[in-house]
């Protein structure tokens, strides 16, 4: 799968955001090593700390089914359901990221429609707390 294509599949995920809220919709799509595509969308709650990103939904459905093994994720949001604004991974994604990734897994930002940054997990976030710390 072509890096437009995975945009594409998390443009399409946007579309089934539940943001009621703060009407900025995201959608992202995971690529596991073995070619499978797994996506998600952001889904507020009225309480809010029930709420979670796009991201974590792909990663948690991928990793409910079996999937431990990722090569990339594009991530799109904005407000009334368009790519308005680049929308990087929050701390939180972040973290979920490393401790499934190494760090050079790759990120895309995706600024307006097609359109991305490709960045790796290690510059999104540097000296992160990984698993292998603990089994030192």
């Amino acid at each position: 799968m072509t890096d437009k294509e995975l945009v594409i599949e998390a443009i399409n995920a946007m579309k089934n955001s539940y943001s009621p809220y703060s009407d900025f919709k995201v959608g992202a799509a995971l690529l596991t090593e073995n070619g499978k595509v797994y996506t998600g969308c952001n889904i507020e709650n009225v309480a809010f700390g029930p709420s979670i990103c796009a991201e974590r939904v792909a990663f948690f459905k991928a990793i409910s089914e079996g999937e431990k093994n990722f090569s990339k994720i594009a991530v799109v949001g904005g407000k009334n359901g368009a790519v308005t604004s680049p929308t990087p991974p929050c701390g939180v994604c972040r973290q979920v990221m490393r401790e499934f990734c190494s760090d050079d897994f790759e990120i895309l930002i995706v600024r307006e429609n097609e359109n991305y940054d490709k960045v790796l997990l290690k510059d999104l976030l540097p000296q992160s707390f990984k698993p292998e710390i603990l089994s030192k």
